[in-house]
């Protein structure tokens, strides 16, 4: 019998991971976007929305790099990253407080039990009330990379939304080429924000997106809907609390706070991404 390769897959908030140690470097060799591609497939393989891999670092408890589902690396991922700090105290590869290195810098986390705090990166390329054409229709939006790309549109009617048209139009729209970005819907309701999220990498919508909050949180404070902390509510049901300090530069100490959960261990063996 083989040995496999050893996982844990951890959810939160809706978005699930497949966690993996490689500081002893078990996946060199191996093809890591194809091997990713495969393994997230939920028909025929483990099935997530993405996979993490925990590697040693020199500047932080650990390092990550992070995949989406397609086997494309993104540079940040806000309930990854709480997915990551668990697991990362759990298996003692660090304590709480701690700090990890990932493509969007370094990144530090408080873990309480199942609740993470997360501290994200500076938020940059803030632009409010832009249009574009799509399809012939002129959309309203506003804009905030909060370590990956996000797009935000207000809407009247969440659940009235042509989700993954519009999202995929927008997504891969040459205003925001080469790289793309994620496309966040947004209804503002009951001094809370509801959020569905078209995620990049996953090529339609996902239960929850840490990034998508935080933009959606920051953006309807600017846009005078609600004040900090700002209540998220996810497409999967679950709350998240967006913690910023509008009076400082680049609003302070941004952070994701929300719970995650556990949800098996395991190993995975080649057949699962060899078909």
């Amino acid at each position: 019998m083989e040995k496999g390769i050893p996982f844990s897959k951890l959810n939160g908030s809706g978005n699930d991971f497949l966690l993996i140690d490689d500081r002893p470097g078990i996946m060199r060799g191996l093809d890591l976007p194809g091997f990713v591609g495969k393994v997230c497939d939920r028909s025929r393989s483990v099935g997530a929305d993405g996979v993490i891999l925990i590697g040693k670092s020199r500047r932080a408890d650990f390092r990550w790099r992070f995949y989406n589902a397609d086997g494309s690396r993104a540079e940040m991922c806000g309930n990854g990253g709480r997915c990551a700090a668990r697991f990362a105290v759990e298996r003692k590869i660090a304590r709480s407080p701690l700090s990890f290195e990932t493509d969007a810098g370094i990144i530090r986390a408080e873990v309480r039990g199942r609740r993470v705090k997360l501290q994200m990166t500076a938020p940059r390329g803030l632009a409010l009330s832009k249009s574009l054409t799509l399809r012939g229709k002129k959309i309203e939006y506003s804009f905030l990379d909060t370590g990956v790309p996000h797009v935000v549109l207000f809407v009247p009617d969440l659940d009235r939304i042509d989700l993954q048209g519009t999202g995929r139009g927008i997504r891969t729209h040459r205003a925001f080429a080469p790289r793309g970005t994620n496309v966040n819907f947004v209804q503002v309701k009951d001094g809370a924000v509801r959020i569905r999220t078209y995620e990049r990498g996953v090529e339609g919508e996902t239960l929850a997106c840490g990034t998508g909050a935080v933009a959606a949180g920051i953006l309807s404070f600017l846009h005078g809907r609600v004040s900090p902390p700002v209540t998220v509510r996810t497409r999967g049901g679950e709350t998240l609390i967006i913690h910023f300090d509008p009076e400082e530069k680049g609003f302070g100490e941004v952070c994701l706070e929300g719970d995650t959960s556990w949800s098996c261990d395991g190993k995975i063996f080649r057949e699962a991404y060899r078909y």
